[in-house]
């Protein structure tokens, strides 16, 4: 073998290990997101207790904000990833408060109308948008049945570096996944004074999360879709 064949061998094998090194979050993510991981293990999801969930406190939506660099504003041009709503049992008269963000399906309709794979579920079932593949076509906000999700329409300051975020972009609640991948609660499970979101594993029969949900009756917002979301809502 010439010694110009083995000097480029040797370059080659150095480029791939600095390339390996330099792209393992990515290599981790697309592993996360096309199911290597073991899928059957965890499944992120959060169950909510409408029943403590008080009408006008909005601690757990603040607390998104200020997590994820948000501006707080509710105009249709702000985002908001999480968002309090009043619903009104039409036979009953009954109105219950809840928050509402994104729903974490288990067949999300926002990844199947993507045109650039940039909406995508990750193996532990939380749903995500990849900034770079986001083309801003916004059949993803479209297709959501919750109005999860929000357009980037100026340029943004003061961003938390652990959430990148980009104007001309789609984006929605990631369940704090920055803190979860760091064995942290998302922001807005720590912020409830009620304790009103208990976040967990629902594919951990002995989690506590799992546990509530076999011993209590609670709903899937949209049932009928069979969107099966990670969400779920005790009281409704």
């Amino acid at each position: 073998m010439s010694e110009i064949n083995v000097q480029r061998r040797q370059f080659l094998k150095m480029s791939m290990g600095v390339a390996a090194v330099s792209i393992a979050p990515g290599i981790f993510l697309f592993d996360m997101a096309h199911g290597k991981a073991d899928a059957n293990k965890v499944r992120w999801g959060m169950l909510i207790e409408t029943a403590n969930c008080a009408e006008g406190c909005n601690d757990c939506v603040t607390a998104c904000n200020t997590e994820n660099g948000l501006s707080g504003g509710v105009n249709s041009t702000d985002s908001q990833w999480i968002r309090k709503i009043e619903i009104k049992d039409i036979s009953t008269g009954r109105e219950t408060s809840l928050p509402m963000m994104c729903q974490h399906c288990e067949h999300p309709p926002c990844v199947d109308v993507c045109p650039t794979g940039a909406s995508f579920k990750r193996a532990d079932g939380i749903v995500l948008v990849d900034k770079h593949l986001c083309i801003g076509c916004r059949y993803c906000m479209m297709a959501c049945p919750y109005k999860a999700r929000s357009f980037v329409h100026e340029p943004l300051q003061n961003q938390n570096p652990d959430v990148p975020r980009g104007r001309g972009t789609v984006e929605s609640c990631t369940m704090c996944v920055h803190r979860i991948d760091q064995g942290q609660q998302p922001a807005c499970a720590v912020a409830c004074p009620n304790k009103s979101i208990l976040f967990g594993n629902l594919n951990d029969p002995d989690s506590e999360i799992a546990t509530k949900i076999r011993t209590v009756a609670s709903a899937q917002v949209r049932a009928d879709l069979g969107l099966n979301p990670g969400v779920r809502y005790q009281g409704l």
